[in-house]
């Protein structure tokens, strides 16, 4: 670690900072993704279920990494532009978990209660009324959770843009490691920025899970510390010692 000089240590920081844009820009588009397909995967028409669908299909199948290549590489010979590696990244990595995302979104509108629909169409709401009045405020809540995995699958999905000299810590810390000759600190320390990456986010998402539950009427479930399971265990214990004895006693 002492081998490490502040140049090579700002290279690492510099990867922290493009990893975070990245992280950033790609769930923005990835969850504009996901609403727009995973609303029109439950669209009455079958036409608009069938291409969200077809969409759907093909990235989830489909390697990011390849599309990340593909939109980089082969997408100029047709159109006679380039995006440069950055947005490339940006624009494959939100493709790609947008389509994860979509099925989320799909699952936890179809799981609204038809009687919550029931209740729109009796109160003359309009299709576009009843999703943004009645069905997604009930499914939110539900796809804070799968969101919080996606979005820490995508964080360390961007370790994928090295590849592509994106300088992500990914890439700094190739560059670091090639210029000490140490792999074993190197390696270390973006674990552990990867983990507190990870860990923030989680915490973000958690604040928002316990807002969508509140905005329901849904109190968030209180955590019993260790301490309370044993005293309400040994007092379970005793209470049933207690019947016991008394029982024998009559």
């Amino acid at each position: 670690m002492s081998e490490i000089s502040w140049g090579l240590w700002k290279l690492l920081l510099n990867g922290v900072w493009i990893t975070v844009q990245l992280t950033v820009f790609s769930a923005a588009l990835a969850a504009a993704v996901a609403f727009v397909i995973g609303l029109a995967r439950t669209h009455r028409l079958w036409a608009v279920r069938f291409l969200s669908g077809a969409y759907f299909e093909i990235f989830r199948g489909t390697s990011a990494l390849i599309l990340m290549f593909w939109i980089f590489f082969v997408l100029p010979i047709g159109f006679g532009w380039q995006l440069v590696p950055m947005w490339a990244a940006v624009l494959a990595l939100g493709l790609s978990y947008g389509a994860y995302g979509s099925e989320v979104v799909r699952g936890a509108v179809q799981a609204v209660a038809p009687a919550q629909r029931e209740a729109g169409i009796a109160l003359s709401f309009t299709p576009a009324q009843q999703l943004r009045k009645i069905i997604l405020p009930q499914a939110w809540p539900e796809m804070v959770p799968p969101f919080n995995n996606l979005l820490i699958e995508l964080l360390k999905g961007s370790a994928l843009v090295s590849i592509m000299g994106v300088g992500d810590i990914a890439f700094g810390a190739s560059l670091v490691r090639n210029a000490t000759g140490q792999s074993a600190p190197v390696y270390t320390v973006i674990l552990v920025m990867y983990f507190v990456l990870a860990f923030v986010l989680t915490r973000g998402m958690r604040l928002v899970e316990r807002h969508a539950k509140a905005s329901v009427g849904r109190a968030p479930q209180k955590r019993e510390g260790l301490r309370t399971r044993m005293s309400g265990g040994r007092g379970d214990e005793l209470a049933s010692s207690g019947a016991t004895t008394a029982g024998g006693a009559r």
